[in-house]
């Protein structure tokens, strides 16, 4: 079907107060339906515009970093159309040859766009500069950056070296061998995978991981979504990964975006905190995403978790255990737990989260200070937290750092349960949500309820 409405420019979300106060909630449940994932969406905006062919998208996230993502294709000439007031996109593939090749990208702080983009520009080449907000310029990009100058991309620093700004000019890339450090963001692999078919024309091209790779469930959704745009990566282990020479991307025809793990999280924890149920659509047993195994930890703490294919139901007695667990896996779902160790019957201990440190802002001392705020006596490492809960939540004032997950996360603290009530939260600039879900705070209203049953 032709899109009835065809949009140019991707439209901001709506806009929240300078500070949002949440009342003390007694119970959560109901059913939420997710938001497209992030994740999938820049990488499937990505992907779509480099292959041949037209792409249908469908539940495409609405929010700020797919804003960011598509303005910037727009800017690069590819085109795209939205369907009326939804979130189906058609995106007309460039073959890997995008029309224009100068230009001036704002990538807000959107680490899902700006990194793969770095990658793909700096491979098929023209004279790009890529520059965000501020913290965008405090996040590192030099291991993706030292790995591509070094098989003959041209990339410079316009501001401090090792971040972004970017200048990227034409290179001569030629290689069959790469290596990029793992253990400080996944998104630079992620990046050079997406990349790898424009650097793989004539040879195979081998990309060895140096060190420990983190978050490896999201280059699980990486090496799925190249699959279902036609290209093949073999990988040993964790340690290295081979792009036979030759391949191209191509259209799927249609794909859908699922709902988002990481979000679901929220509702989820929110289930298992308050009694529930409480059940997310969109997202299950069959999601590519890693974030899915949150459950494991929210079932250690006592819930109770059942699930099909493209949903999950979290409930308990309210009654939840303290944890210790490595969530190198699942770090931004990892950020909901630390907020739900504040009910739990005794210290929690969350390990293995150094790439907190250079997410949206330092979550590892964002969370300490603010989980201090509401009471907790908090042990912050240099890539471990422990959380002691209050006797009783305190109302508190919870800054944000301008990260979506943190003004999420917080919204949690409201809720009654093992024996607490929750308390009267604000929330300064909720704004920040519109990352990743806009509305969410209307969503989280619509699983409150006030009275025990």
């Amino acid at each position: 079907m032709k899109p009835t409405s065809i949009q140019t420019q991707a439209q901001h979300p709506k806009h929240y107060p300078d500070h949002l106060d949440l009342a003390p909630v007694m119970r959560a449940q109901g059913t939420v339906r997710l938001p497209g994932s992030k994740s999938i969406s820049n990488r499937t905006l990505l992907l779509a515009a480099l292959a041949g062919g037209t792409s249908r998208i469908l539940d495409l996230l609405a929010s700020d970093d797919t804003f960011v993502m598509l303005n910037a294709l727009r800017l690069l000439g590819v085109r795209w159309e939205q369907q009326d007031t939804t979130q189906n996109y058609t995106v007309f593939g460039v073959d890997g040859k995008p029309p224009v090749h100068q230009a001036d990208l704002f990538m807000g702080n959107a680490g899902t766009a700006i990194r793969p983009l770095t990658a793909a520009l700096a491979v098929i080449g023209g004279d790009y500069t890529l520059h965000g907000v501020a913290r965008m310029h405090e996040r590192p990009i030099g291991d993706l950056v030292d790995a591509l100058n070094a098989i003959g991309a041209r990339i410079a620093y316009t501001g401090v070296a090792g971040f972004p700004p970017l200048h990227i000019q034409r290179g001569h890339i030629d290689a069959q061998h790469m290596r990029v450090r793992g253990n400080v963001s996944s998104q630079f692999l992620t990046a050079l995978l997406m990349a790898s078919p424009f650097i793989a024309r004539e040879h195979a091209l081998t990309i060895d991981v140096v060190g420990e790779l983190i978050s490896r469930p999201y280059i699980e959704i990486t090496l799925n979504l190249m699959r279902r745009f036609g290209v093949l990566v073999e990988r040993d282990g964790w340690q290295s990964f081979v792009i036979a020479a030759g391949q191209h991307y191509q259209s799927p025809g249609i794909i859908q975006v699922e709902g988002d793990a990481s979000s679901a999280s929220y509702f989820l924890a929110a289930g298992a905190i308050a009694g529930g149920p409480v059940r997310v659509d969109g997202v299950g047993s069959a999601s590519i995403q890693g974030d899915v195994r949150l459950v494991e930890a929210l079932q250690q703490m006592g819930a109770t978790i059942t699930m099909g294919e493209n949903w999950i139901e979290a409930q308990s007695n309210g009654v939840l255990k303290a944890i210790d667990a490595d969530f190198n896996h699942i770090p931004d779902a990892a950020m909901t737990i630390a907020v739900a160790a504040l009910y739990a019957d005794g210290p929690s201990m969350l390990r293995n989260i150094a790439s907190w440190r250079v997410k949206e802002t330092d979550r590892i001392s964002a969370m300490a200070t603010e989980l201090r705020k509401v009471g907790a006596l908090v042990e912050e490492g240099a890539d471990y937290l422990r959380v002691t809960p209050p006797a009783q939540i305190c109302a508190a004032t919870i800054d944000t750092y301008d990260d979506h997950r943190m003004a999420m996360c917080f919204s949690l603290a409201t809720l009654g349960g093992a024996g607490r009530n929750g308390a009267a939260i604000r929330i300064n600039n909720p704004q920040c949500v519109a990352k990743t879900f806009p509305d969410y705070f209307e969503v989280f209203a619509s699983i409150a309820r006030n009275e025990l049953f």
